[in-house]
């Protein structure tokens, strides 16, 4: 397959490779499981959520430092 671009918020493009998955000797369940992995440590799957409905730049804005101040408590509790 190729690379598909697309632009981002800021008007950059962006080339994005597709996610695949080889179902071996193991089964589908486990290709399943593989791919739903793989789709969650890339952030597809909190991508599509994030577009599924406008939200205001402002919203968008204290989202974004919400999210990061979480992270930030989180760092200072596994460093503990």
């Amino acid at each position: 397959m190729t690379e598909t671009s697309k632009n981002n918020e800021l008007g950059e493009a962006i080339t994005c490779k597709p996610v695949e998955v080889q179902v071996g000797d193991r089964g589908l369940e486990r290709a399943v499981k593989h791919l739903k992995r793989k789709m969650a440590s890339e952030g597809i799957l909190r991508e599509l959520k994030r577009r599924r409905h406008y939200m205001k730049p402002s919203v968008r804005k204290r989202k974004k430092e919400a999210e990061a101040a979480r992270r930030r408590r989180k760092r200072v509790r596994m460093e503990r």
